[in-house]
């Protein structure tokens, strides 16, 4: 299949590339041409991506097994692509992980991995890539948060204050950015059909319960996630229902967002 023109060469890395969201999203940057860093710490899961994205699109793509929560993991994958003479274009920061439940029936470890990748290894990403991209005078970032970044989230407490970081970090960034040719973008999307939301329901059956109609399709959110990316917005919210659910939570007194938040935390909780 002949590769389309839109990339013009440029590449793009994505964190967390191995399934999910991060999957959908290295087929949307391939179908339009770009090159590829793929990375996750799955080797094998990798390999059998990047076979299918250059047989499927004709992309070039390399494979970079990582665990970007492990300190200056960040830092060798920069390094290995400054030996391999490798400009990192579009940067997507999609690795992350969730733990649902009772804060204090979660232990202080697990606590630790969430907030060691989800934030520390995220901005850790951004600090090796991103003043690349301001001194070339081009770029793209894309942060994947979550509709968790909007208001609190009892049973995800932790989870969401790690995407409320991310969210937060975005904005300022944006406006930091202004003029330098670099944009950035937070996709935030709802529940969505992956495998570490299918990992958290097998841990809290509770979670399984949920509406159907809530859980939203890694492909759409990866396309939405592109567009957005492509258009520079700085915030994206896939879906009408999100989207009201963040709008309002933006026009809510925090007391009110609190008692709603915490009603159907709980629930979820009790099962």
């Amino acid at each position: 299949m002949a590769r389309t023109k839109k990339g013009r060469g440029e590449t793009a890395l994505i964190t967390g590339a191995s399934s999910g969201i991060g999957e959908a999203l290295a087929g949307c940057f391939a179908k339009d041409g770009y090159d590829l860093v793929l990375v996750a710490r799955s080797a094998d899961k990798l390999k059998a991506l990047a076979d299918k994205l250059a047989s499927s699109h004709g992309a070039k793509v390399r494979v970079e097994p990582a665990d970007l929560s492990t300190p200056g993991s960040a830092e060798r994958l920069a390094a290995a692509m400054k030996r391999k003479k490798v400009d990192i274009d579009i940067l997507v920061n999609n690795a992350g992980v969730l733990e649902h439940g009772a804060f204090a029936n979660i232990s202080a470890k697990r606590h630790q991995d969430l907030i060691s990748l989800n934030v520390s290894g995220l901005t850790a990403m951004l600090a090796q890539f991103l003043p690349l991209m301001v001194k070339r005078g081009h770029g793209r970032i894309l942060n994947v948060a979550s509709i968790a970044a909007f208001q609190p989230v009892p049973s995800l407490a932790t989870y969401a204050a790690t995407k409320a970081y991310v969210l937060s970090l975005t904005e300022s960034l944006s406006e930091e950015l202004k003029g330098t040719g670099v944009s950035i973008t937070a996709l935030c999307p709802g529940i969505t059909a992956t495998n570490m939301m299918s990992t958290a329901q097998g841990a809290s059956p509770e979670l399984a319960q949920l509406p159907g109609m809530l859980v939203g399709n890694a492909d759409v959110v990866a396309a939405e996630g592109y567009e957005a990316c492509m258009k520079g917005e700085v915030i994206r919210v896939p879906g009408i229902v999100n989207l009201a659910i963040t709008l309002t939570s933006r026009a809510s007194p925090r007391w009110l967002l609190r008692r709603i938040s915490g009603t159907l935390g709980r629930k979820t909780l009790r099962g």
